[in-house]
């Protein structure tokens, strides 16, 4: 591992070597990834929405054993058991608080009495007002380029728009895989960028080795963003399965639909009864409409099915545009080096055109 070749006020907030994270992925961020990243001098950020809470607190606990550097856990603000969870990060002393989606202020002030870094993940400049007027200590921002539930504006427009609005760091999302987006981030006034397809794409990933050379394999163009399996934008690799989402009926996807629900109730171990509360809060806090709350078990069977599993006719395969332009595994190590060693000799090289 290199020594610190940048500093920046991400870095100094959360007390890592590098401004460079690890994303938390569903099914794909799990212990292994995410040690081997704070390791590398990231941050490696845990993806808790896939596990009970009794597998996320066995998971921090590996984690640990693993890494005596800092890291992060995912967290769903709007899960029924988010307190609890909140919890477990402040009793094993984790660094950081992510959030897919913005956490109530009182949520906020309990981590931050603890020393607890919450960082959610915002859309837009007005969310990020929001959560920073509520205490946030950082924010990461993902334009349309990036993989999983994504928006339409590219990260180059709505990147500034977001450091123009907020004075806390800012983590860039949705694009990034060498040392050449790093530096640009940086130049933008960003504190550090966020990658996942990047890091998914490594030796220290858990994704079955035959899926990942299907992604190697994928091009710019051979992603697509479908709404058709949870409802809601979701940017994936072109497959077979997805083409068929596509062009499925409603009608004819319900019954898919209902037996992918059932099996996320026996895999969360959630009951009935909290399936529906956990659907009734994404409504009230997302604006999901009835249709979408019965696709939201969708995804994460079939993110299972294809990232866990390696069964990419029942599965789906969520990746940003980045796919197109990766063609190695290096482990996370390799990866966050020549990241940041490019970044810096990009940083270096740029500052000769000043006079």
């Amino acid at each position: 591992m290199i020594g610190q070749l940048l500093r920046t006020p991400f870095t100094d907030l959360v007390g890592v070597l590098h401004p460079v994270v690890q994303t938390g992925m569903g099914w794909v961020s799990g212990p292994r990834l995410v040690s081997g990243t704070a390791n590398a001098g990231g941050l490696g950020i845990l993806a808790s929405a896939t596990m009970t809470f009794d597998e996320l607190e066995k998971a921090i606990i590996e984690v640990k054993s693993r890494t005596d550097a800092p890291f992060g856990v995912n967290l769903r603000a709007d899960a029924g058991d988010a307190a609890d969870r909140c919890r477990l990060l402040i009793d094993y002393e984790v660094k950081v608080a992510s959030f897919a989606l913005a956490p109530k202020p009182e949520l906020i002030a309990r981590l931050k009495e603890h020393d607890v870094v919450v960082m959610p993940s915002i859309g837009a400049a007005k969310h990020a007002k929001k959560v920073a007027a509520w205490g946030a200590d950082a924010v990461m921002v993902q334009g349309g380029e990036g993989g999983g539930h994504t928006g339409p504006v590219p990260t180059t427009l709505l990147l500034p728009t977001v450091l123009d609005a907020v004075d806390i760091p800012v983590v860039a999302a949705g694009g990034f895989f060498d040392g050449r987006g790093l530096a640009a981030a940086l130049s933008y006034g960003a504190a550090g960028v966020g990658m996942g397809t990047r890091f998914l794409l490594t030796q220290d990933s858990a994704v079955p080795d035959a899926v990942k050379q299907l992604y190697l394999e994928r091009g710019l163009t051979d992603t697509v963003v479908t709404a058709k399996v949870d409802g809601m934008p979701h940017r994936m690799l072109r497959t077979d399965l997805v083409e068929e989402l596509e062009e499925t009926s409603a009608v004819r996807r319900m019954g898919p639909t209902l037996r992918r629900t059932a099996a996320f109730k026996r895999e969360s171990g959630m009951s009935w009864t909290e399936l529906l509360k956990d659907g009734r809060e994404m409504r009230k806090r997302q604006g999901r409409t009835l249709g979408q709350m019965a696709l939201a078990a969708n995804t994460p069977m079939m993110l299972k099915a294809g990232l866990v599993e390696g069964d990419t006719t029942a599965g789906v395969l969520a990746s940003g545009q980045v796919v197109g332009v990766i063609d190695d595994l290096p482990t996370c190590e390799e990866l966050v080096d020549r990241v940041v060693t490019q970044a810096a000799a990009e940083l270096r090289r740029a500052s000769a055109y000043v006079v």
